[in-house]
């Protein structure tokens, strides 16, 4: 049958949220352990262009979700002349007759590209892989989408921080992007006793010892090894079972009338079901693929429980990697 596909979780705080110690730098012993696994691929908690370009045409129910986690691709297909779809199949065709030694003209030209396709993650990594005296305005790419990339090469974010600086050290071209908001609603006229009802919920012992931890982990930070414990917590076996005893365990048994938590937990089920499918179809395309999928720590044991339900998926114990 040839190898089997492994999948590596790693749970992550979201790096914009860890505290005001926070430097890329800390980062170099995570980046050493993954780079030492090897993953074939990397997929990252971003929405894929296609998604967002198919939830911008419904606004009534999308408008938030589309505010707050679609990049705008307009200005790169102004530049390009290419929309959403048709920058995803241009990129698309590139990779499949991709030089093994692509000239600086034609990573910048795939940088634009995959902006304008809604995958500024791809974008990065491609932004990384050149010389930095490459890194410039030409083959499609603006001023002022240069100006785009350097910003999010700086981002404090795990999908540009972690995702694209690993792939572009292993030598891979994209990212893949499986965050899926297709199950979002907007309920205006539920939204502030449904937010009500969950805070309650969530207004539990397991929540203090969550809060408590974090606080821990953030004034240790800048310790020797800080940020490495910080990943060790949040993907230890003990991890996913509080992050559901505070949340969504807690959110079951809250008693509105509306039933608000049960709701909530079929979001969050849907969503991370939709997710693990999304990179089933990545592992369906190249089998035997390393999988590395950098994941908002309270995803971990969802992801986990559903993608050791598939055939052909491994589970890597994050642990003997982050030792």
């Amino acid at each position: 049958m040839g190898r089997l596909n492994e999948v590596l979780v790693l749970g992550s705080p979201h790096l914009s949220d860890v505290g005001t110690t926070f430097e890329p730098r800390m980062l170099s012993p995570l980046l050493d352990r993954l780079a030492d696994w090897a993953p074939t691929a990397i997929a990252t908690e971003s929405m894929s262009g296609l998604q967002c370009d198919s939830l911008r045409r419904n606004p009534a129910r999308y408008a938030s979700t589309v505010q707050s986690y679609c990049p705008d691709p307009t200005p790169a297909g102004q530049a390009t002349g290419l929309d959403v779809p048709a920058a995803n199949v241009e990129a698309e065709r590139l990779l499949a007759d991709w030089p093994t030694m692509p000239t600086p003209a034609q990573r910048r030209h795939l940088v634009a590209v995959f902006l304008a396709a809604g995958e500024p993650g791809s974008a990065l990594v491609q932004w990384l892989r050149l010389p930095e005296e490459e890194r410039r305005a030409g083959d499609g790419l603006t001023d002022e989408l240069v100006a785009s990339m350097n910003r999010r090469k700086d981002a404090r974010n795990e999908t540009y921080l972690i995702g694209a600086v690993l792939a572009a050290r292993l030598g891979l071209e994209r990212l893949w992007s499986v965050d899926d908001h297709s199950a979002d609603r907007s309920n205006p006229a539920d939204r502030e006793a449904y937010g009500a009802a969950i805070m309650s919920a969530w207004d539990n012992p397991a929540s203090t010892t969550r809060r408590a931890d974090d606080a821990r982990l953030a004034a240790d930070l800048a310790q020797p090894d800080g940020l490495m414990a910080m990943y060790r917590h949040y993907n230890s076996p003990d991890g996913p079972l509080l992050a559901y005893q505070s949340d969504f365990g807690a959110a079951l048994m809250e008693p509105s009338p509306q039933a608000f938590g049960r709701g909530y937990v079929s979001y969050w089920e849907t969503r991370n079901l939709r997710m693990v499918a999304n990179m089933r179809e990545v592992l369906g395309q190249h089998p035997g693929t390393r999988l590395l999928t950098i994941v908002g720590a309270s995803h971990k044991g969802y992801y986990e429980a559903y993608l050791d339900q598939m055939h052909d998926v491994r589970v890597v114990d994050a642990m003997e990697i982050l030792r």
